[in-house]
């Protein structure tokens, strides 16, 4: 198992219940693949370093997880697909 941290930014324009409901999905998702994440780290709205599709601002989640080296692909092709995500990044620890 490789360790993981995952930083993602959900746009402002998501609801509170919707933006819970994206965290939870990521660390099922992680936790159903046979990984185990901890608990995410959400950091609160902030100021992009540049807009991004004309938004200035986003929600930024902090996840670290555990895993086999196929899930990081996995997770990073189901967030790209998934409406109300801005940017993504995985890094392996």
């Amino acid at each position: 198992m490789n360790k993981y941290e995952l930083l993602y930014i959900i746009d402002v324009s998501v609801s509170d219940e919707a933006r819970e409901a994206l965290v939870e999905k990521f660390v099922k998702f992680v936790n159903d693949n046979g990984g185990k994440a901890e608990e995410p780290k959400k950091l609160g709205v902030q100021k992009l370093a540049y807009p991004i599709n004309n938004k200035t601002e986003g929600h930024y989640v902090l996840m670290n997880f555990e895993s086999d080296a196929s899930v990081p692909s996995k997770l990073s092709a189901l967030m790209k697909i998934t409406d109300g995500i801005v940017r993504s990044l995985i890094e392996k620890r």
